[in-house]
């Protein structure tokens, strides 16, 4: 089992880092949040800031377009690809099962999520060792953003992938997947917006408000509640998901 998991997983980061398409949305994605972490520093040019540079760059609008666009872009073609081009059918008459096949397309996507920050988290090293000044007030400050990052970017991930499933056509999974992920973000704001009214409402929403999360986060206090609320909402999404592959594979 192992051995067909690494061997579906290969191929997938194979479709990723062979495609061109990748790259493309690596120089953009790192253009973005290179222009979040130059707002970032900044205003240490004008004095003193009470907040520290991990917190600014976590919640600039940069940095969330860049989190929130890309999302699409790396699930679109998961599913939808195999069924536009028919091998499907290979995977089909090869010994996998289709939770195995699910699961290395969501992991392969998950890692290409994973590298497209690692160069974030080189700016704040070499901000702190060449003007030696931490980015972030604590280690926590540091890591514990990244560590919602994973969570959230499960999450999302999971909804790329289930809109991904549903049709044969990339484009069309790309907006489905757009709307899932900005819905899912927004939902945050009718919280905000019906608050006076509706508190259990708001308690609701509260659990999957990104931007308080973040907040939270970056500012180095590690709340369990989307640790847990989080992974547990991706683990049900994909179980959607291969239920609909598994529906879509045998209808062919």
């Amino acid at each position: 089992m192992i051995r067909r998991v690494f061997a579906l997983l290969i191929r997938e980061l194979s479709a990723f880092y062979y495609s061109p398409i990748a790259y493309v949305v690596l120089f953009f994605f790192l253009i973005l949040n290179g222009l979040a972490f130059w707002f970032s520093i900044a205003p240490l040019s004008h004095g003193p800031s009470e907040l520290t540079v991990v917190q600014i760059f976590f919640n600039k609008l940069t940095f969330w377009i860049a989190y929130l666009l890309v999302f699409p872009v790396i699930t679109m073609r998961l599913f939808s690809e195999e069924f536009k081009l028919g091998t499907i059918e290979t995977l089909m008459t090869a010994p996998v099962r289709d939770w195995e096949v699910v699961g290395s397309k969501f992991f392969a996507a998950l890692l290409f999520y994973l590298t497209l920050w690692l160069p974030s988290l080189l700016y704040f090293l070499l901000f702190g060792w060449l003007i030696n000044r931490d980015a972030a007030g604590t280690g926590a400050q540091l890591w514990a953003p990244y560590l919602l990052l994973l969570v959230m970017g499960m999450f999302n991930l999971s909804l790329g992938c289930l809109a991904s499933s549903l049709t044969s056509n990339q484009i069309i999974a790309a907006m489905m997947a757009t709307v899932l992920v900005l819905g899912v973000f927004f939902l945050t704001m009718i919280g905000y917006a019906i608050s006076g009214s509706s508190s259990m409402l708001r308690e609701i929403t509260s659990y999957v408000g990104q931007l308080d999360h973040m907040d939270t986060f970056s500012r180095g206090v590690i709340d369990s509640r989307p640790l847990v609320f989080y992974p547990t909402c991706t683990a049900f999404i994909l179980l959607v998901t291969y239920h609909v592959f598994q529906y879509r594979r045998w209808k062919i």
